[in-house]
């Protein structure tokens, strides 16, 4: 039972990243923006680039509550 907080923070923080990946490869790569000529190419980077970072600052978010909630449980035991 000792190792187990830190065995479910690292399985949690690996679902994220399949998650992760998944939504990234599956949902988010498909988009395409067409009809401003040249800068299609440019808006599909940044508009992908922008969902991206923001699914990492999620990530981090939910990794850091969950780290808090499992080792303020552990030290209050």
């Amino acid at each position: 039972m000792r190792g187990l907080p830190i065995f479910a923070y690292i399985s949690v923080m690996w679902i994220l990243i399949i998650i992760g990946g998944g939504l990234l490869v599956f949902i988010i790569a498909p988009i395409s923006i067409t009809g401003y000529g040249k800068l299609d190419h440019i808006l599909d980077s940044g508009v992908k680039a922008v969902i991206s970072i923001s699914l990492v600052v999620a990530w981090i978010f939910i990794m850091s509550k969950i780290k808090n909630w499992i080792f303020q449980r552990k030290v209050s035991h």
